[in-house]
């Protein structure tokens, strides 16, 4: 994955996490001018994310908040 892919792929969830209402690519380019709102469906689309994918992407996040006390609970409802 490079840099610009990464950077746009988390730009894209940050979007999604703090959304209040529906979500599509043109409101995010809406918000972002300098994303075009063909390049999120075309990065989805291209892309084929693995689990490793996934990990690299979080695993730093994780690491910060690791605890022996806490419990990551993963939910998939596709």
């Amino acid at each position: 994955m490079t840099e610009h892919t990464s950077r746009l792929l988390d730009l894209y969830t940050d979007y999604l996490l703090v959304s209040f209402g529906a979500t599509t690519a043109t409101g995010l380019s809406r918000l972002m001018p300098e994303v075009s709102h063909d390049q999120i469906p075309r990065l989805l689309s291209q892309h084929n994310l693995t689990n490793k994918d996934l990990w690299k992407i979080v695993k730093p996040h994780v690491r910060a908040v690791e605890s022996s006390e806490a419990v990551l609970i993963i939910a998939d409802h596709c």
